[in-house]
């Protein structure tokens, strides 16, 4: 909104002239004393199709990954478990299922046990929901929702209900409860972990109510919980953001996705840019014998780790190093490096501004650059934002914009850089002159622009 308002006043005034993470510090023990008594890795959205099976491969990439890893450490080589938090196929067809499974039991070795949950958009989309639970167990041999227990840990996992018109009927969340209540029992100091789709709402990045993808129907529930550890997908917003491990009074953990990434960048929600089908990412899960837990988050297609956490064991509510508001508050605003400059080629009505990519300060990514043209009065005629690869493992050392519809003029333009609670850098600016329009033919541009960016803001909203 604030862009639309920019424009409706630059058109008044024209004649005239956006990984290791927060909490690492607070870690445990020295990453090379952790020693793990489970692993295992968390996943989701793997969609796989019919007849491409471009994701069905990245099944047994991740967990060749996930192998080598556990076979590299001396203290412990097992690989206990693959989590898929739902959205497995992406029609809901048999096929897509029968190709799903082909891909998951031909990746597994002895020792690793398959839990999956199956969602309610994608995994339903061409059969009922009663059949899709049963072809699932007749593939898997699974139950659709579980509660099985690995080197003394409980893991709940929940489909979406036989019932296509709900989320999650009323008799699940009775048997969640009592599940929890019967894993707690047990061991009231040791984390249950919970494995469902859709995100709980106002948790982890993607969950809002502006998102689009989180759900209140566990709320009630998990409030009383403090030792569940709750694995969801569904939004595909990028694990490594600092904002998708949430504490509260639970734990809550965004998956990623192995298919696609998205985003919300200010009133942008659902925003995929455009290599957003290259990525792929996981978790791979570790916890000590005093419940301490490690988080490695890799990138699928280029093998390599994007992040790793540290966390106090996250059964204990006095544990809460992940609390999003202790993270923001140790954040600090990323910089470009002294005498960085904008390199400007100018073009009729614009021009292409790159800079180099600014530095974290902290543990955080850059995850957003804000570039800026203002006239000679000082009246910001254009802004955007660029989204940096920092979801992929990929270098990026430069960040390019390209101005267009701008009037003839002098200009200064300016770039800031982001990390994800909005902290800046200072700015980088640059002067250039810029052939365009004139008179009348500027205004009718800059008023264009102005109902384009309403367009844009309605769309963007619904």
């Amino acid at each position: 909104m604030k862009k639309i308002l920019c424009l409706f006043l630059a058109a008044v005034f024209v004649l005239a002239g956006a990984g290791v993470a927060a909490g690492a510090d607070e870690a445990p023990a020295a990453q090379e004393e952790f020693v793990p008594v489970i692993r295992f890795v968390a996943s989701s959205d793997t969609h796989v199709k019919e007849d491409d099976d471009t994701n069905a491969k990245r099944i047994p990439m991740m967990m060749e990954i996930a192998y080598a890893q556990a076979q590299a450490d001396p203290s412990y080589t097992n690989l206990d478990a693959l989590i898929v938090a739902g959205d497995l196929t992406d029609q809901g067809t048999k096929k897509c299922f029968d190709n799903f499974w082909e891909a998951v039991s031909g990746s597994l070795r002895d020792g690793t046990r398959f839990l999956g949950v199956a969602a309610k958009n994608h995994d339903g989309w061409n059969m009922s929901r009663r059949d899709v639970h049963e072809y699932y167990k007749s593939l898997t041999g699974n139950d659709p929702d579980f509660h099985v227990v690995i080197n003394g840990f409980h893991f709940i996992g929940l489909s979406a209900s036989d019932d296509d018109a709900q989320h999650y009927d009323s008799k699940q969340l009775s048997w969640l409860k009592e599940q929890f209540d019967a894993a707690i029992k047990e061991d009231p100091n040791k984390p249950v972990f919970f494995i469902h789709h859709e995100h709980n709402r106002d948790t982890v990045y993607g969950s809002s109510f502006f998102d689009g993808w989180g759900i209140t129907n566990f709320k009630s529930i998990l409030n009383n919980y403090p030792q569940v550890v709750d694995f969801s997908g569904h939004s595909h917003y990028p694990l490594n953001d600092p904002r998708s491990v949430w504490q509260g009074k639970y734990t809550a953990i965004g998956t990623g996705a192995i298919y696609y990434s998205e985003f919300t960048i200010d009133e942008s929600r659902a925003y995929d840019p455009p290599d957003c089908r290259e990525t792929a990412t996981f978790w791979l899960v570790e916890l000590d014998a005093s419940n301490n837990m490690r988080l490695r988050g890799y990138d699928v297609n280029e093998n390599k780790l994007l992040v790793e956490y540290m966390m106090k064991n996250p059964a204990d509510p006095a544990n809460r190093d992940f609390a999003q508001d202790k993270i923001k508050a140790k954040s600090s605003a990323p910089a470009f490096a002294p005498g960085t400059q904008i390199q400007t080629e100018p073009q009729f009505g614009g021009c292409k501004a790159t800079v180099h990519k600014a530095d974290s300060t902290d543990t955080m990514p850059v995850t957003l650059y804000r570039f800026y043209a203002k006239n000679s009065l000082g009246i910001t005629l254009a802004k955007d934002w660029v989204l940096p690869d920092y979801y992929r493992a990929i270098e990026q050392d430069e960040i390019e914009y390209t101005f267009e519809n701008l009037p003839a003029g002098e200009y200064t333009i300016s770039v800031v850089a982001e990390n994800a609670y909005g902290m800046q850098s200072p700015s980088v600016e640059t002067k250039v002159t810029l052939e365009g329009e004139t008179g009348i033919k500027a205004v009718l541009m800059v008023i264009s622009s102005f109902f384009k960016g309403i367009i844009d803001f309605v769309v963007h909203l619904f």
